[in-house]
Protein backbone atom coordinates (compact mmCIF):
# COMPACT_ATOMS: atom_id res chain seq x y z
CA UNK A 1 0.00 0.00 0.00
CA UNK A 2 2.70 2.46 1.22
CA UNK A 3 4.65 1.60 -2.81
CA UNK A 4 1.22 2.37 -4.81
CA UNK A 5 0.65 5.67 -3.13
CA UNK A 6 3.95 6.68 -3.82
CA UNK A 7 3.91 6.06 -7.23
CA UNK A 8 0.76 7.45 -7.39
CA UNK A 9 2.33 10.62 -6.05
CA UNK A 10 5.15 10.55 -7.66
CA UNK A 11 2.86 10.52 -11.08
CA UNK A 12 0.77 12.99 -9.49
CA UNK A 13 3.76 15.29 -9.12
CA UNK A 14 5.89 14.55 -12.86
CA UNK A 15 2.39 15.30 -14.32
CA UNK A 16 3.03 18.70 -12.86
CA UNK A 17 5.99 19.59 -13.11
CA UNK A 18 5.77 21.99 -15.89
CA UNK A 19 2.66 23.80 -14.08
CA UNK A 20 4.62 23.73 -10.70
CA UNK A 21 7.84 25.52 -12.37
CA UNK A 22 9.72 22.85 -10.88
CA UNK A 23 13.52 22.06 -11.76
CA UNK A 24 14.78 19.24 -11.68
CA UNK A 25 18.07 17.40 -12.43
CA UNK A 26 16.08 14.79 -13.88
CA UNK A 27 16.96 14.38 -18.09
CA UNK A 28 13.48 14.26 -20.01
CA UNK A 29 15.15 12.22 -22.22
CA UNK A 30 15.76 9.37 -19.30
CA UNK A 31 12.18 9.00 -18.36
CA UNK A 32 11.81 5.20 -19.41
CA UNK A 33 14.08 4.59 -16.84
CA UNK A 34 12.63 6.40 -14.31
CA UNK A 35 9.47 4.03 -15.19
CA UNK A 36 11.13 1.20 -15.26
CA UNK A 37 12.71 1.72 -11.79
CA UNK A 38 9.50 1.99 -10.15
CA UNK A 39 8.29 -1.25 -12.57
CA UNK A 40 10.71 -2.67 -10.90
CA UNK A 41 9.72 -1.69 -7.04
CA UNK A 42 6.22 -3.18 -7.61
CA UNK A 43 7.81 -6.57 -9.03
CA UNK A 44 9.97 -6.81 -6.00
CA UNK A 45 7.12 -6.19 -3.35
CA UNK A 46 5.23 -8.40 -5.04
CA UNK A 47 8.15 -11.11 -5.01
CA UNK A 48 8.80 -10.43 -1.80
CA UNK A 49 4.77 -10.71 -0.32
CA UNK A 50 4.85 -14.25 -2.69
CA UNK A 51 7.94 -15.33 -0.57
CA UNK A 52 6.40 -14.60 2.62
CA UNK A 53 3.15 -16.30 1.98
CA UNK A 54 4.54 -19.79 0.35
CA UNK A 55 7.57 -20.12 0.86
CA UNK A 56 8.96 -22.85 3.77
CA UNK A 57 12.41 -21.79 4.08
CA UNK A 58 12.81 -18.95 6.29
CA UNK A 59 11.55 -15.50 4.35
CA UNK A 60 13.75 -13.03 6.39
CA UNK A 61 16.71 -13.37 4.14
CA UNK A 62 14.90 -12.77 1.21
CA UNK A 63 12.75 -10.27 2.52
CA UNK A 64 16.24 -8.22 3.69
CA UNK A 65 17.43 -8.74 -0.26
CA UNK A 66 13.90 -7.24 -2.15
CA UNK A 67 14.29 -4.27 1.28
CA UNK A 68 17.75 -3.37 -0.02
CA UNK A 69 16.78 -3.40 -3.60
CA UNK A 70 13.79 -1.12 -3.25
CA UNK A 71 15.62 0.94 -0.75
CA UNK A 72 17.81 1.71 -3.55
CA UNK A 73 15.71 2.02 -6.22
CA UNK A 74 13.42 4.20 -4.39
CA UNK A 75 16.73 6.30 -3.83
CA UNK A 76 17.33 6.65 -7.75
CA UNK A 77 13.73 7.17 -8.21
CA UNK A 78 13.46 10.42 -5.40
CA UNK A 79 17.13 12.01 -5.46
CA UNK A 80 16.38 13.75 -8.73
CA UNK A 81 13.03 15.40 -7.14
CA UNK A 82 13.33 15.18 -2.69
CA UNK A 83 16.23 15.95 -0.64
CA UNK A 84 17.12 13.46 2.02
CA UNK A 85 16.61 10.62 -0.40
CA UNK A 86 18.94 8.81 1.40
CA UNK A 87 16.98 7.96 4.04
CA UNK A 88 15.07 5.31 2.10
CA UNK A 89 18.65 3.61 2.17
CA UNK A 90 17.64 2.65 6.17
CA UNK A 91 14.94 0.22 4.93
CA UNK A 92 17.23 -2.18 5.12
CA UNK A 93 18.03 -1.77 8.65
CA UNK A 94 14.88 -1.49 9.42
CA UNK A 95 13.86 -5.11 7.87
CA UNK A 96 16.77 -6.33 10.29
CA UNK A 97 15.49 -4.57 13.97
CA UNK A 98 11.96 -6.24 13.09
CA UNK A 99 13.64 -9.71 13.16
CA UNK A 100 15.45 -8.59 15.77
CA UNK A 101 18.66 -10.19 14.61
CA UNK A 102 21.58 -8.42 15.71
CA UNK A 103 24.13 -10.39 13.78
CA UNK A 104 21.72 -9.15 10.86
CA UNK A 105 21.91 -6.09 12.09
CA UNK A 106 25.54 -5.27 11.99
CA UNK A 107 25.66 -6.62 8.33
CA UNK A 108 23.22 -4.50 7.05
CA UNK A 109 24.22 -1.22 8.90
CA UNK A 110 28.11 -2.09 7.67
CA UNK A 111 27.27 -2.85 4.13
CA UNK A 112 24.65 0.48 3.91
CA UNK A 113 27.54 2.53 5.11
CA UNK A 114 29.68 1.16 2.70
CA UNK A 115 27.34 0.87 0.07
CA UNK A 116 26.38 4.53 0.32
CA UNK A 117 29.90 5.88 0.66
CA UNK A 118 30.28 4.00 -3.09
CA UNK A 119 27.03 5.76 -4.31
CA UNK A 120 28.22 9.40 -3.19
CA UNK A 121 31.52 8.84 -4.56
CA UNK A 122 30.38 7.24 -7.53
CA UNK A 123 27.47 9.12 -7.86
CA UNK A 124 26.64 12.03 -5.91
CA UNK A 125 30.03 14.20 -6.10
CA UNK A 126 30.26 14.05 -9.97
CA UNK A 127 27.14 14.61 -11.05
CA UNK A 128 24.74 15.88 -8.25
CA UNK A 129 27.95 17.98 -6.81
CA UNK A 130 26.57 16.96 -3.24
CA UNK A 131 28.50 18.49 -0.83
CA UNK A 132 30.72 16.41 1.50
CA UNK A 133 28.92 17.49 4.29
CA UNK A 134 26.02 16.26 4.04
CA UNK A 135 27.40 12.48 2.81
CA UNK A 136 28.81 12.61 6.62
CA UNK A 137 25.70 13.73 7.70
CA UNK A 138 24.08 10.72 6.38
CA UNK A 139 26.74 8.36 7.21
CA UNK A 140 25.92 10.23 11.22
CA UNK A 141 22.59 9.12 10.34
CA UNK A 142 23.32 5.39 9.40
CA UNK A 143 25.36 4.99 12.33
CA UNK A 144 22.95 6.44 14.95
CA UNK A 145 20.36 4.33 14.22
CA UNK A 146 22.46 0.98 13.88
CA UNK A 147 23.51 2.16 17.32
CA UNK A 148 19.68 2.81 18.62
CA UNK A 149 18.51 -0.38 16.59
CA UNK A 150 20.84 -2.80 18.65
CA UNK A 151 19.70 -0.75 21.86
CA UNK A 152 16.62 -1.96 20.99
CA UNK A 153 17.12 -5.41 20.62
CA UNK A 154 19.08 -5.79 23.40
CA UNK A 155 16.37 -4.13 25.65
CA UNK A 156 13.87 -6.60 24.07
CA UNK A 157 16.13 -9.56 25.02
CA UNK A 158 16.53 -8.15 28.32
CA UNK A 159 12.32 -8.24 28.59
CA UNK A 160 11.75 -11.59 27.08
CA UNK A 161 14.03 -13.12 29.73
CA UNK A 162 12.55 -11.27 32.45
CA UNK A 163 8.94 -12.53 30.67
CA UNK A 164 10.24 -15.91 31.03
CA UNK A 165 11.23 -15.62 34.18
CA UNK A 166 7.95 -14.83 35.50
CA UNK A 167 6.73 -16.70 33.37
CA UNK A 168 8.52 -19.82 34.49
CA UNK A 169 7.77 -18.32 38.47
CA UNK A 170 3.89 -18.53 37.88
CA UNK A 171 4.27 -22.06 36.25
CA UNK A 172 6.82 -23.36 39.49
CA UNK A 173 3.78 -21.15 41.65
CA UNK A 174 0.71 -23.41 39.88
CA UNK A 175 3.09 -26.42 40.22
CA UNK A 176 3.84 -25.82 44.43
CA UNK A 177 0.23 -24.81 44.30
CA UNK A 178 -1.45 -27.92 42.80
CA UNK A 179 0.81 -29.77 44.88
CA UNK A 180 -0.19 -28.53 48.39
CA UNK A 181 -3.96 -28.90 47.08
CA UNK A 182 -2.85 -32.47 46.25
CA UNK A 183 -1.57 -33.30 50.08
CA UNK A 184 -4.46 -31.08 51.34
CA UNK A 185 -6.94 -33.97 49.79
CA UNK A 186 -4.63 -36.97 49.82
CA UNK A 187 -4.12 -39.39 53.09
CA UNK A 188 -0.48 -39.13 53.23
CA UNK A 189 0.12 -42.56 54.07
CA UNK A 190 -2.11 -44.96 51.62
CA UNK A 191 -2.44 -41.79 48.75
CA UNK A 192 -6.04 -42.59 49.12
CA UNK A 193 -8.22 -39.48 49.49
CA UNK A 194 -8.88 -38.42 52.87
CA UNK A 195 -12.23 -37.84 55.20
CA UNK A 196 -12.74 -34.20 54.54
CA UNK A 197 -12.25 -34.76 50.45
CA UNK A 198 -14.67 -37.45 50.33
CA UNK A 199 -17.47 -36.29 52.25
CA UNK A 200 -16.84 -32.90 49.38
CA UNK A 201 -16.99 -35.68 47.13
CA UNK A 202 -19.79 -37.07 48.07
CA UNK A 203 -22.27 -34.13 48.62
CA UNK A 204 -21.40 -32.86 45.23
CA UNK A 205 -22.62 -36.64 43.83
CA UNK A 206 -25.44 -36.71 45.84
CA UNK A 207 -26.73 -33.19 44.19
CA UNK A 208 -26.39 -34.70 40.45
CA UNK A 209 -28.30 -37.81 42.33
CA UNK A 210 -30.94 -35.63 43.13
CA UNK A 211 -30.90 -33.49 39.86
CA UNK A 212 -30.00 -35.97 37.33
CA UNK A 213 -31.17 -39.19 38.47
CA UNK A 214 -27.31 -40.30 38.90
CA UNK A 215 -26.75 -44.27 40.07
CA UNK A 216 -24.63 -44.32 43.00
CA UNK A 217 -23.48 -46.84 45.64
CA UNK A 218 -21.74 -46.75 48.52
CA UNK A 219 -19.14 -48.99 49.90
CA UNK A 220 -17.75 -49.12 53.66
CA UNK A 221 -14.24 -51.48 54.20
CA UNK A 222 -13.61 -52.35 57.60
CA UNK A 223 -10.03 -54.31 58.12
CA UNK A 224 -11.00 -57.39 60.24
CA UNK A 225 -8.70 -57.97 63.70
CA UNK A 226 -7.07 -54.57 62.78
CA UNK A 227 -6.19 -53.97 66.40
CA UNK A 228 -4.92 -57.32 67.18
CA UNK A 229 -2.30 -57.05 64.17
CA UNK A 230 -1.13 -53.84 66.02
CA UNK A 231 -0.74 -55.31 69.06
CA UNK A 232 1.35 -58.46 67.72
CA UNK A 233 3.26 -57.30 65.41
CA UNK A 234 3.58 -53.40 65.91
CA UNK A 235 2.36 -50.06 64.31
CA UNK A 236 4.91 -49.87 61.58
CA UNK A 237 3.61 -53.55 60.22
CA UNK A 238 0.14 -52.26 60.83
CA UNK A 239 1.10 -48.89 58.80
CA UNK A 240 2.10 -51.44 55.90
CA UNK A 241 -0.85 -53.59 55.92
CA UNK A 242 -3.00 -50.43 55.31
CA UNK A 243 -0.75 -49.61 52.55
CA UNK A 244 -1.04 -52.64 50.83
CA UNK A 245 -4.95 -52.52 51.06
CA UNK A 246 -5.47 -49.55 49.92
CA UNK A 247 -3.19 -50.07 47.35
CA UNK A 248 -5.12 -52.49 45.70
CA UNK A 249 -8.18 -50.93 46.13
CA UNK A 250 -6.93 -47.73 44.15
CA UNK A 251 -5.69 -50.18 41.90
CA UNK A 252 -8.76 -52.10 40.97
CA UNK A 253 -11.80 -49.20 40.94
CA UNK A 254 -12.42 -47.73 37.56
CA UNK A 255 -12.17 -44.09 36.43
CA UNK A 256 -15.44 -42.75 37.54
CA UNK A 257 -14.93 -45.01 41.32
CA UNK A 258 -14.21 -42.83 43.98
CA UNK A 259 -12.06 -44.42 46.94
CA UNK A 260 -10.71 -42.52 50.27
CA UNK A 261 -9.26 -43.63 53.86
CA UNK A 262 -12.42 -43.20 55.98
CA UNK A 263 -11.02 -43.92 59.17
CA UNK A 264 -8.58 -45.35 60.99
CA UNK A 265 -8.64 -49.11 59.34
CA UNK A 266 -11.76 -48.16 57.22
CA UNK A 267 -12.01 -47.59 53.80
CA UNK A 268 -15.14 -46.25 51.53
CA UNK A 269 -15.70 -46.19 47.96
CA UNK A 270 -18.52 -44.52 46.01
CA UNK A 271 -19.28 -46.23 42.65
CA UNK A 272 -20.87 -43.86 40.12
CA UNK A 273 -22.63 -45.26 36.55
CA UNK A 274 -22.76 -48.90 37.79
CA UNK A 275 -25.68 -50.57 38.57
CA UNK A 276 -25.96 -51.92 42.24
CA UNK A 277 -24.93 -55.47 41.04
CA UNK A 278 -21.96 -54.32 39.04
CA UNK A 279 -21.12 -52.58 42.30
CA UNK A 280 -21.57 -55.42 44.05
CA UNK A 281 -19.50 -57.59 42.24
CA UNK A 282 -16.53 -55.17 42.28
CA UNK A 283 -16.80 -54.94 46.16
CA UNK A 284 -16.86 -58.93 45.86
CA UNK A 285 -13.82 -59.22 43.97
CA UNK A 286 -11.97 -56.65 45.71
CA UNK A 287 -12.63 -58.51 49.21
CA UNK A 288 -11.26 -62.02 47.25
CA UNK A 289 -8.32 -60.07 46.53
CA UNK A 290 -7.75 -58.43 49.42
CA UNK A 291 -7.66 -61.71 51.10
CA UNK A 292 -5.01 -62.81 49.18
CA UNK A 293 -2.35 -60.40 49.51
CA UNK A 294 0.62 -61.84 50.98
CA UNK A 295 1.99 -60.22 54.26
CA UNK A 296 5.23 -61.34 55.13
CA UNK A 297 5.73 -58.69 58.29
CA UNK A 298 2.25 -59.76 59.77
CA UNK A 299 3.36 -63.63 59.39
CA UNK A 300 2.26 -64.25 56.30
CA UNK A 301 -1.45 -64.92 57.81
CA UNK A 302 -4.43 -63.35 55.35
CA UNK A 303 -5.63 -60.15 56.22
CA UNK A 304 -9.31 -59.45 55.33
CA UNK A 305 -11.56 -57.13 55.07
CA UNK A 306 -15.61 -56.57 55.70
CA UNK A 307 -17.57 -54.76 53.64
CA UNK A 308 -21.18 -53.31 53.80
CA UNK A 309 -22.86 -51.77 50.29
CA UNK A 310 -25.80 -49.95 49.95
CA UNK A 311 -27.90 -48.53 46.54
CA UNK A 312 -28.44 -44.68 46.63
CA UNK A 313 -32.06 -44.19 46.91
CA UNK A 314 -33.79 -40.81 45.62
CA UNK A 315 -34.71 -38.29 48.95
CA UNK A 316 -32.40 -40.44 51.70
CA UNK A 317 -29.88 -37.80 51.68
CA UNK A 318 -26.16 -38.41 53.16
CA UNK A 319 -26.88 -39.30 56.68
CA UNK A 320 -29.30 -42.13 55.95
CA UNK A 321 -26.98 -43.42 53.15
CA UNK A 322 -24.29 -43.81 55.81
CA UNK A 323 -26.84 -45.13 58.16
CA UNK A 324 -27.59 -47.94 56.44
CA UNK A 325 -24.13 -48.38 54.40
CA UNK A 326 -22.90 -48.50 58.10
CA UNK A 327 -25.40 -51.17 59.15
CA UNK A 328 -24.65 -53.49 56.52
CA UNK A 329 -20.78 -53.09 57.90
CA UNK A 330 -21.89 -54.13 61.13
CA UNK A 331 -23.79 -57.39 59.84
CA UNK A 332 -20.76 -58.56 57.76
CA UNK A 333 -19.20 -58.30 61.23
CA UNK A 334 -21.70 -59.83 62.82
CA UNK A 335 -22.25 -62.53 60.51
CA UNK A 336 -18.96 -64.09 60.82
CA UNK A 337 -16.47 -61.27 58.86
CA UNK A 338 -14.57 -61.45 55.53
CA UNK A 339 -17.83 -60.76 53.44
CA UNK A 340 -19.67 -58.13 51.55
CA UNK A 341 -23.17 -57.44 52.57
CA UNK A 342 -25.69 -54.94 51.33
CA UNK A 343 -28.18 -52.60 52.72
CA UNK A 344 -31.76 -54.99 52.28
CA UNK A 345 -30.03 -57.36 54.01
CA UNK A 346 -29.12 -56.07 56.73
CA UNK A 347 -32.52 -54.58 56.91
CA UNK A 348 -33.91 -58.12 56.33
CA UNK A 349 -32.05 -59.54 59.49
CA UNK A 350 -32.95 -56.36 61.76
CA UNK A 351 -36.78 -57.19 60.66
CA UNK A 352 -36.10 -60.66 61.85
CA UNK A 353 -33.91 -59.44 64.94
CA UNK A 354 -37.02 -57.35 65.91
CA UNK A 355 -40.01 -60.13 64.88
Amino acid sequence: MVVILLLISQLLFLSNIDRLQIKTTMDTNLWHLFIACNLLIVFLMITAELWLRYSKQSPKYGVVSCGFLVSYLMYFVLEPFVDGAQMTLMMPIMVALIYFDRKLLYIMGLFSIVFYAGVYFGLERPFLHKPLLEFLMVECVFLVFVLMAIAVIIRAREARINLERLTKAGQDLMVERAISDKLLKIDALTGLYNHKTFHEYLDSLLEQCESNNLQLQLALFDIDNFKQVNDTYGHRVGDLVLKMIADKVGGMIELNDFAARYGGEEFAVIFTDKSFSESYEAVEKLRKNIAQIEHLQAGNKPITVSIGICDYQLGDGKELLFRKTDKALYTAKKQGKNRVVNCAESHKEEIVSFA
